[in-house]
This record gives structure tokens, C-alpha cells and sequence, in this order.
């Protein structure tokens, strides 16, 4: 967790950071000597010597021309900081639906900080109230940050964005014309009608490849033989767009048909019980004289 201050107007905001990720259940890998099995080591060495060159030895340096360069000590990046606003200052507020998810990075949860209850409930029930999202920069680690903050629930999200220029333009992927009938058109919507969803629930969604790769990881602990059988990879070929938008209306319809329908008890309890949460908590690092990331 780290702490930072919103502002906008002659209103400061103190909050709170956390991270939105929950890292603790990605699988890791460490690299191996192949013959010996022992962990490898990455080390920093000058090529001219082949010298291992420890951290305390270790600084920054810009390459202005060819083997040129200009060291830039810590300190100064940390005054240069200091010279520029650490706040997370708001410079505008857009419509959400503006905002091309194309430009979101990570995602952090904000809360607010003591003494900052009432101030940060009413940006966030404004934000509801209008339908907006605020946009802020503020200065951290060497680069001034782009974000956005939008409401959830009674909090906000802070939404890290690209810039302009880090975003590559649809312009640069070839999309030829083509020429869709109006029967095409109206399978095609009976086929996403048969698939809408009120909102998207990401509970109901879980990462396959992990599991497998998880239980791959036990078997080979515990010495058994592992059979990884490839999955028949899909032949591209030209179709009948007509006979496969049928065919594929049909398809669910029979899937829809077979499947059991719950019961009313069931439904009950789900609606009682809520969406699922997760039961761990992972707090953003601190950093150290930062608005937060």
C-alpha cells in the first residue's frame, strides 16, 4: 500500500493505493543448469574485462552519442521529482464511455485516507452521478504517469493509461472491404443474442492452462509420467458463411437444450450469497516519497 493525494481545484484528497492484482497465484519458473539442476544467477559484468561489477559500484548513464555518456546520479532524479507536482492532479473529467480501454495498464483500487471521508464519497458519488471518469498526472519513478480514476461501487479505481504515442494506430493493420447480405447479418445477431449476457461476470471464467500446468507440476513431483496429448490444431479453410452461422445457432441450441436448468433453491442461495470475492488482500509496495502507482 502507498498514499498519495488527489486534487482538484483548491480540493486535496489524501488516499490510499492497493494493488487490484492478486500475483500469488501465477506459476513461476526459475532457470536451471541443465546437467547440475542448480539455480543460475544473473550477474552485471564490463565486457572489456569480463569484471563481475557489484550493485554499490552500479550507476546510471545516458547514451547522447555512440560509447558517450552522461551519468545522472539517484539524487537528481529525486529532486527532479521534487520540482515537479507529486500529486495526483486532476486535469479534466471525460465520459467513461470516451475512454478506449486500448489505453489501459494496471489498475489499482484507491480508498481514502484519515480525514478525507467525506471529500473522496463525494467525488465518487459525482463521478456516478455524471457518468465520468477523472483524469490526473503525477510524477514517480522517473516518468510522469497518465491515470484515470473511475468509480466502483463506493470507491475508484485507478486506472493506468498509455499515452498517445505508446498506442500503435489501427491504421497500420490491413482491413479489405467486403460485402455482407442482410440474411448473414441477421444470423449473426440471433447467434450473439443467443449468447447475451446481462454484464460480464469474470468469476465464471478461470485460467485452463494453468490447471493443467499445475497439475502437471504435481505429477512430475511426485515421479509419475506425464501424457500430453496436442490438441488437434484448427484447419483454416474458406466455409459457407451462411451454412456456419446455422450451424453454429444450432449447435447451441442443442447445448442449451441438454442442459439441466437449476433449481429454484439453487438460484436462491446464489442470489443470497452474492458475487464470490477472493479471501486474500495483496496491497500495493511502497515506494518510497511516491504518489503511489
Amino acid at each position: 500500500m502507498s498514499g498519495g493525494t488527489i486534487s482538484f481545484g483548491l480540493v486535496n484528497i489524501p488516499v490510499k493505493v492497493y494493488s487490484a492484482n492478486e500475483s500469488s497465484n501465477r506459476i513461476s519458473f526459475n532457470q536451471l543448469h541443465a546437467e547440475k539442476k542448480t539455480r543460475l544467477k544473473q550477474q552485471m559484468y564490463d565486457p572489456t574485462t569480463g569484471e563481475i561489477v557489484p550493485r554499490d559500484q552500479i550507476i546510471k548513464g545516458y547514451e547522447y552519442a555512440k560509447d558517450q555518456y552522461v551519468v545522472v546520479t539517484d539524487d537528481e532524479l529525486e529532486k527532479l521529482e521534487l520540482a515537479t507536482s507529486r500529486s495526483m492532479d486532476i486535469t479534466e473529467f471525460v465520459p467513461l464511455e470516451t475512454v478506449d480501454p486500448l489505453f489501459f495498464e494496471s489498475g489499482y483500487y484507491i480508498g481514502p485516507d484519515k480525514g478525507a471521508d467525506r471529500a473522496f464519497k463525494l467525488l465518487v458519488m459525482a463521478l456516478n452521478d455524471m457518468k465520468h471518469a477523472a483524469v490526473a498526472r503525477y510524477v514517480t519513478r522517473g516518468k510522469q504517469n497518465l491515470v484515470l480514476f473511475r468509480p466502483l461501487n463506493n470507491g475508484l479505481v485507478m486506472q493506468q493509461l498509455r499515452y498517445a504515442d505508446e498506442v500503435r494506430g489501427q491504421g497500420e493493420v490491413p482491413i479489405p472491404d467486403a460485402t455482407i447480405t442482410d440474411a448473414e447479418m441477421n444470423l449473426a445477431r440471433q447467434f450473439i443474442q443467443q449468447l447475451s449476457q446481462p454484464k460480464f461476470d469474470a468469476s465464471k471464467y478461470h485460467d485452463e492452462y494453468r490447471d493443467k500446468l499445475r497439475e502437471m507440476l504435481d505429477a512430475k513431483v511426485r515421479g509419475e509420467t506425464v501424457n500430453l496429448t496436442p490438441q488437434p490444431e484448427p484447419v483454416a479453410k474458406v466455409v459457407d458463411l451462411m451454412e456456419a452461422l446455422k450451424a453454429s445457432l444450432a449447435g447451441k441450441a442443442a447445448a442449451a437444450a441438454a442442459a439441466p436448468a437449476p433449481t429454484a433453491p439453487a438460484l436462491a442461495e446464489e442470489e443470497r450469497k452474492g458475487p464470490k470475492r477472493s479471501s486474500r488482500s495483496e496491497e500495493a509496495p511502497k515506494k518510497k516519497k511516491s504518489a503511489g502507482r
